[in-house]
């Protein structure tokens, strides 16, 4: 019972510079957040003349907290627009480039065609392709189709440009599984389609779930592709795009972005607690071979 205790008290001890480390680096990552959060509730006066952090060390502070900041710039400065846009704009662009890459990916894993090198090769290339090559040739083609200024548009932008690292990671999760249960399925029957919705998909959550934080974070926090291609249409452009023109020209407004901030980041941090434990088997998939 002793040697149990004192052996579970040497471990503790070993792992105790670990422990406190990472609660460093946790503490380091959370004074930031909770600095935006305070301050956001705090009137303009009092961020004027003393710092977040007096409201921990004076409790009378915390009757001075108000939710003025937050009806301010989703009313009046039409925060609650643009995050509505950037919900429209964000979903479908997550969707529709993983469904395409999902159906490539498999095809590139496990269909043989002619050409399947070569395409993937070429699929390969444009990851390294800069996003600023393209703006130029593709608005020049949204400006014909009249796509710019329009969700359709923001839709196809990135689609396009998370397709090729999408399709590739995929690629790589989908030649990993087991070739002996696709066989299995092709001799019962199945069908290319069956396999991909009954076998492929399933296994593949964890890919799946970890691309789709990837492409969401990815979209959500974009302002340089809505810049090019939202054409300066207020009714279009998303939260990002609000936000860089909430300070205004000589920046008179700016205790509002710790509000408008704060908005910005809670469905993004929503999103991966709730996909997180996918998010950390698709990281690890394919590194434990067994």
């Amino acid at each position: 019972m002793r040697s149990g205790l004192k052996a579970t008290g040497r471990r503790l001890l070993t792992r105790l510079p670990l422990h406190l480390t990472v609660l460093g680096v946790v503490a380091l990552w959370l004074v930031p957040t909770v600095g935006l959060l305070i301050t956001s509730f705090r009137p303009y006066p009092e961020i004027l003349s003393s710092g977040w952090w007096t409201v921990l060390l004076r409790p009378a502070e915390w009757t001075k907290l108000t939710a003025q900041n937050y009806l301010e710039v989703l009313g009046k400065q039409g925060l609650a627009r643009s995050f509505l846009n950037s919900l429209i704009i964000t979903i479908p662009s997550t969707v529709i480039p993983l469904s395409l890459a999902a159906l490539a990916a498999y095809a590139f894993s496990w269909m043989r065609f002619p050409g399947r090198q070569l395409l993937l090769i070429v699929v390969i290339a444009l990851i390294v392709i800069p996003l600023q090559m393209t703006f130029i040739p593709v608005l020049r083609v949204y400006n014909a189709l009249g796509l710019s200024g329009s969700f359709l548009g923001l839709w196809l932008a990135h689609t396009g440009y998370g397709l090729p690292l999408q399709i590739y990671l995929l690629r790589n999760f989908f030649g990993a599984l087991p070739r002996e249960l696709f066989e299995s399925a092709f001799i019962d029957g199945a069908s290319w389609w069956t396999a991909f919705w009954r076998i492929a998909l399933p296994l593949s959550v964890p890919a799946l779930a970890s691309i789709v934080i990837f492409q969401f974070l990815w979209v959500w926090n974009d302002l340089l592709v809505a810049l090019v291609y939202v054409g300066g249409r207020p009714d279009v452009a998303p939260i990002t795009w609000q936000l860089a023109n909430l300070v205004g020209s000589r920046g008179q407004d700016w205790h509002l972005l710790t509000a408008g901030a704060f908005i910005s980041i809670v469905l993004p941090v929503a999103v991966f607690l709730a996909l997180q434990r996918y998010f950390v088997r698709g990281i690890l998939a394919g590194s434990i071979k067994g």
